[in-house]
């Protein structure tokens, strides 16, 4: 009997009703000739993660989404340095040995599909950057602006230790903070009239307003944003650079 070399890979997270990684691997592993399927797999609870393992005996990877980037770290065996240093994983690389045993590694390739989108957009009037929003994905946005040298603020709807709450967001601190990168789900579809409560009319064609969401393609914080002059990208071409940067790991 000749042995199936299927695979299946998948993204944990909930709810993942505006997720585009489904579609982008498998229409990869189709043109590719790739004998794997890309499976969402929408957990409810961080616990149920154990059961999805075990019913998919052909799982070999998993990317990670709100709101599990944090909680998963518990599960991982093993992580790579800079999701360690970040602390948050995005990217499960999953290790059988000879015996079945089962390993997970946690990796980061947020940073690397952030970095890379962002940087052709930098200049030297974008020196400073506030991060919308302190969850998992914050961190890894973090990572990737220091990396390019990039001076950071979080900011969130509590204020404490680091981090500004939205009403504080001052004339003076929107003039010398010209990225502005929401991270936050506010946005999202389908939800998609709302925005984080920043104070817009004090954008500036010298802004970069960036969104990690990509569904819908512009959200009310770009329109809002670009409607003051700013420019503004969304998180597309972020996904499809740690897609690719995913399936790197999980081939390494």
């Amino acid at each position: 009997m000749a042995i199936s070399h299927h695979k299946i890979y998948g993204l944990i997270g909930y709810p993942l009703t505006h997720s585009f990684s489904m579609n982008y691997f498998n229409n990869m592993f189709e043109s590719e000739g790739i004998d794997a399927e890309y499976v969402n797999f929408e957990i409810p609870d961080i616990g149920d993660l154990m059961e999805v393992v075990a019913e998919t005996p052909e799982l070999s990877g998993l990317n990670v989404t709100i709101p599990y980037k944090e909680q998963v770290i518990p599960y991982m065996d093993e992580m790579d340095d800079e999701a360690a240093q970040i602390g948050a994983v995005n990217v499960i690389k999953i290790i059988r040995d000879k015996n079945g045993n089962l390993r997970f590694k946690g990796f980061n390739s947020d940073v690397i599909g952030f970095q890379n989108s962002i940087a052709p957009l930098l200049n030297d009037k974008r020196s400073r950057a506030l991060i919308l929003g302190t969850g998992g994905a914050s961190k890894a946005i973090n990572r990737g602006l220091q990396n390019l040298g990039i001076d950071t603020v979080f900011v969130s709807r509590t204020a404490r230790e680091g981090v500004l709450s939205y009403d504080q967001l001052t004339p003076e601190i929107m003039a010398t903070h010209k990225v502005i990168v929401n991270t936050t789900p506010l946005g999202m579809y389908p939800h998609v009239d709302e925005c984080p409560d920043i104070p817009y009319d004090c954008l500036t064609p010298y802004h970069l307003c960036y969104d990690l969401i990509y569904n819908p393609d512009t959200t009310k914080f770009m329109k809002e944003s670009q409607a003051r002059g700013a420019e503004v990208k969304n998180g597309l071409e972020m996904l499809l650079l740690q897609a690719f940067e995913s399936w790197s790991i999980w081939n390494r």
